[in-house]
């Protein structure tokens, strides 16, 4: 898929439209934003929101049928991360005079394009198709959202939009901890062991079923009500972490090869000794403070404490014969690609905890502000579907 993917970007003419948003007459429409950082009453819905524009010619606009909430869109209401998101929308501090709202959330989409800027020909108005929105952007609590070609990709046919919305930003975190940072791929996983911290959340969900599609052994970390659904996804073993002292669990185990991290905290302490020494074995976590450390020391101070830090923990675990390594979401329009590959051919399903309508957003903050989710909260922007 991504290779034809290349193929239909690099050859053919681009259909003949010009840079504009369809329908024409339109420059409003309903969406739910933030005007300032807070807790849940911050949330506004607003049928007065700029309608987007292509602005760029490998742009397009997609009608939102279903969004999804991670728990990312609880930190950006929070504030979380806005330096670095803020120097990202303009690196050159061009808009002095303007903010960053009102800020719409939401990273997953699902839907249909309705208009493509003048370089997209991989793409056609009616294409159903999926993405997942950068934080930089605005994000896909809207009736329309704005994205690049290259972050979209083909919905799975298998799919619907409800349950579509419920995996792109899910799977390219675990996609980019696993594939991109961490090396594994279909040709390189079976048979080895890998321990994933955290597995029965929207990454957790993810990383299962993509780790047991490539045919490797999977060791999955729980709690106890979770067990039953994760060993559905087909976890090889669950540990409960409520049921005792959890390193102590894990080692009496056999080593692992990888271990992807999504708990953070005091894990890290101890959880690299569980990896095999001098084989290439790797550590992923998607728990690091990069965001936090902008926030706190600012852009320069903040960029030069996170290199500091990641250099001496790298450095720190090669020399004890361990890999250690920070991931981060990635959009990536081909790698959803093979993901949508993996859906059709029924190697990874969506798991979905709960699906809201577009009016009940503030209440579907509330749910995921809960913790302890069996999978996604998802939002169906037109109709359950």
């Amino acid at each position: 898929a991504a290779s034809g993917r290349a193929l239909r970007w690099a050859s053919g003419r681009a259909p003949a439209r010009g840079l504009r948003a369809s329908p024409g007459a339109r420059t409003a429409m309903p969406s739910w934003v933030i005007d300032r950082y807070g807790s849940n009453e911050v949330l506004r819905f607003t049928r007065d929101m700029m309608f987007p524009i292509i602005h760029f010619p490998n742009e397009v606009i997609i009608k939102v049928h279903a969004a999804s909430l991670n728990p990312i869109d609880l930190s950006m209401r929070s504030g979380y991360g806005a330096t670095a998101l803020n120097m990202k929308r303009d690196p050159l501090k061009l808009k002095t005079g303007e903010t960053e709202f009102p800020l719409t959330l939401g990273r997953d989409v699902s839907g249909v394009v309705m208009e493509c800027g003048l370089g997209v020909s991989y793409f056609k108005p009616g294409d159903e198709v999926w993405a997942a929105i950068p934080p930089w952007k605005q994000g896909t609590l809207s009736e329309f959202v704005v994205a690049s070609g290259n972050e979209v990709s083909f919905k799975p046919k298998c799919l619907s939009h409800t349950e579509a919305a419920a995996l792109p930003f899910v799977g390219l975190t675990a996609w980019s901890a696993l594939n991109q940072v961490g090396g594994l791929n279909q040709s390189n996983c079976s048979g080895k062991r890998i321990l994933i911290l955290g597995a029965s959340g929207g990454v957790g969900t993810f990383a299962v079923q993509l780790m047991k599609a490539w045919d490797a052994h999977v060791t999955a970390v729980c709690s106890h009500d979770a067990s039953t659904l994760v060993k559905k996804l087909g976890a090889d073993d669950v540990i409960d972490y409520k049921s005792g002292n959890l390193e102590e669990q894990l080692k009496t185990l056999p080593l692992f090869d990888f271990i992807l991290d999504n708990v953070g905290g005091s894990t890290e302490k101890w959880a690299l000794d569980l990896l095999k020494k001098w084989s290439g074995a790797t550590y992923v976590t998607l728990v690091t403070p990069f965001l936090i450390n902008m926030d706190r020391l600012g852009v320069a101070d903040g960029m030069l404490q996170t290199g500091v830090t990641v250099g001496s923990k790298t450095l720190k675990h090669l020399l004890k014969g361990v890999h250690y390594r920070w991931a981060f979401f990635m959009p990536s329009g081909p790698s959803l690609d093979e993901i949508a590959e993996l859906v059709d051919s029924g190697k990874i399903q969506p798991v979905i905890d709960e699906v809201f309508s577009f009016s009940e957003v503030p209440k579907a903050f509330l749910k995921l502000e809960g913790g302890h989710a069996r999978g996604k909260t998802v939002i169906s922007v037109i109709s359950r579907q």
